[in-house]
């Protein structure tokens, strides 16, 4: 069976900023890392999986976040001939300061 040597962290990111989330995995066969959102594959134009020049594992980069679509539970899988293993991380999008805001009285 294939494990985890890194698993993603929840992120908490700012609308129109980015967000990484980090998986890495060891087996015999080396594992195939695969990212997923809400069941299905991610693909997205903001969404860019760099893997690692050893293949153990993938960054997941979302930019430039948006609020409530990129706001979701993110799965890393690490697969291969052995199993399957699944780890996830949550992504909380908040809003920009919007430029209304003013500094409160005192």
């Amino acid at each position: 069976m294939p494990g985890f040597i890194k698993s993603p962290d929840d992120q908490t990111g700012i609308s129109g900023g980015v967000a990484s989330f980090v998986c890495q995995a060891v087996g015999e066969p080396k594992p195939r890392i695969t990212w997923m959102k809400k069941g299905k594959k991610v693909s997205s134009q903001r969404f860019e999986v760099i893997e690692f020049d050893d293949g153990s594992g993938s960054v997941l980069r979302i930019q430039p976040l948006r609020t409530h679509r990129d706001e979701a539970i993110y799965e890393c899988t690490a697969t291969n001939s052995a199993g399957e293993i699944n780890t996830s991380a949550k992504l909380t999008v908040l809003e920009g300061i919007p430029h209304t805001y003013s500094m409160p009285e005192n």
